[in-house]
């Protein structure tokens, strides 16, 4: 039997957050902050539960009544919500993480997290789209997204949060791929396409097991009638580590270029870029902001990428050393910084490993993956004495984990600033600067 529910918040996740009339909290599907749900539960764990809404019972003010994006696919779960509103919700999910994670007093916590920087486009801003693949009931190819944390794919021919070359391109993928490869699929697991508005390049990289693949003929269609400036095949291991064995260009480049501020990125396709390049540049300008670096700063940039922060922190004088363990990016990074004219020591290797080793630092860049910081380089920060550390994080609750941590080493929490790199979806980057306590 349904049970009417009032929605109190969004949660960090696709579902917003409620309670039944037990006290209970419930996780809704579908619902946005402001609404009253009729709801039927999914699951009914002992201190939780699930659902999924009925009835719209009344609809919140907050509720967006015509989104951009009508598909069924779950890439944007958020869309339902106004753009206000997201923005909103992740500034209190991040003052959240650090209350319930970080164990911070809500009324510091709440001085230190600033606004949530809006995205200069609330659609229309992924550099990059990755397509799962499957068969659809004529067991012919079908492209789309996977439903979060299943393999279930939502088959998706446009995409209208994607920059303007990559929105329509799932479905000429998925037409010349059925053409190329017939009934077979030569190990192909999934597709990445990358674009962009300033360089106007557009790259499709085939994600394929090892083995034979008909390259002539996917190059010579795809060319035809995907119309990339590149395009890549990626052999690599399936499931979700994508260990990397070789790639090899099959038109093209054999690489996706981009603008970000006042310089050109050459990027591989296995390699690591922010997909909003807008709200890339503000992470930057926080970042160089937040550290202040004067000519000859000795700055390490740790999880550094292709460059994103290493080369403009070089141009403002620094000297960097970057730390890198992806083969592709090092490559990458090396290549930019060339291209770019500044100087940028690489070492290609795991940041908790080759850490200790940079000696005393002046200052300090993180960015790592979602997992946040690796056991023990927590440690090595405090070993290393930066006088400042730029905390780079793209997941509200691992970051609040490693804030307790760089506090209790000897490192305090000076800003925090959420910034909108993914609107439609509950994701959020977080800018943190930290000063170490004067000894």
């Amino acid at each position: 039997m349904a049970e009417i529910v009032h929605i109190d918040r969004m949660g960090y996740g696709s579902a917003a957050v409620g309670r039944l009339k037990s006290g209970k909290t419930v996780f809704v599907e579908g619902a946005v902050a402001g609404d009253n749900v009729a709801v039927e539960l999914v699951q009914d764990k002992k201190t939780f539960a699930r659902a999924r809404v009925c009835q719209i019972v009344e609809s919140s003010p907050l509720r967006e009544q015509r989104p951009a994006c009508q598909a069924a696919c779950s890439g944007c779960p958020w869309r339902i919500l106004s753009y206000g509103a997201q923005l909103e919700a992740k500034r209190a999910n991040v003052v959240d993480a650090l209350v319930k994670n970080g164990k911070f007093p809500r009324e510091r916590a709440e001085q230190l997290v600033a606004a949530t920087v809006p995205s200069k486009r609330e659609w229309g801003y992924r550099n990059k789209i990755e397509l799962g693949c499957g068969t659809d009931g004529r067991g012919l190819l079908s492209l789309g997204f996977y439903q979060e944390g299943t393999h279930q794919l939502d088959p998706v021919e446009c995409c209208p949060a994607a920059v303007r070359p990559l929105q329509k391109l799932p479905r000429a993928l998925s037409g010349a791929l059925r053409y190329a490869l017939g009934s077979e699929t030569c190990g192909l697991f999934r597709v990445g396409a990358r674009g962009s508005v300033r360089t106007k390049d557009v790259e499709v990289a085939l994600w394929t097991t090892p083995g034979a693949f008909p390259r002539a003929v996917a190059s010579k269609t795809l060319a035809s009638s995907c119309k990339p400036t590149s395009l890549v095949r990626v052999m690599a291991d399936e499931g979700a580590a994508r260990k990397v064995k070789k790639v090899e260009a099959l038109f093209g480049k054999g690489c996706w270029e981009e603008q970000l501020g006042d310089f050109r990125f050459l990027v591989s396709a296995p390699s690591f870029f922010q997909v909003n390049t807008a709200q890339a540049e503000r992470l930057v300008q926080l970042v160089l902001e937040g550290l202040e670096v004067e000519p000859g700063t000795y700055v390490a940039d740790l999880y550094a990428g292709g460059g994103t922060f290493s080369i403009p922190l070089a141009a403002a004088g620094a000297d960097v050393v970057a730390v890198e363990a992806a083969g592709s990016s090092v490559r990458d990074l090396r290549r930019n910084a060339q291209r770019a004219d500044v100087e940028v020591e690489v070492v290609g290797g795991d940041t908790a490993r080759e850490l200790p080793e940079l000696g005393e630092l002046d200052a300090l860049v993180v960015d790592p993956p979602r997992a946040g910081l690796a056991p023990g380089v927590v440690d090595s920060i405090a070993a290393a004495g930066p006088q400042k550390v730029a905390y780079v994080s793209c997941d509200p609750f691992t970051w609040a984990r490693d804030v307790a941590l760089l506090e209790k080493s000897g490192y305090q929490l000076h800003s925090a600033v959420p910034v909108d790199l993914f609107p439609q979806t509950y994701h959020v980057e977080t800018v943190s600067i930290f000063r170490r306590a004067i000894q």
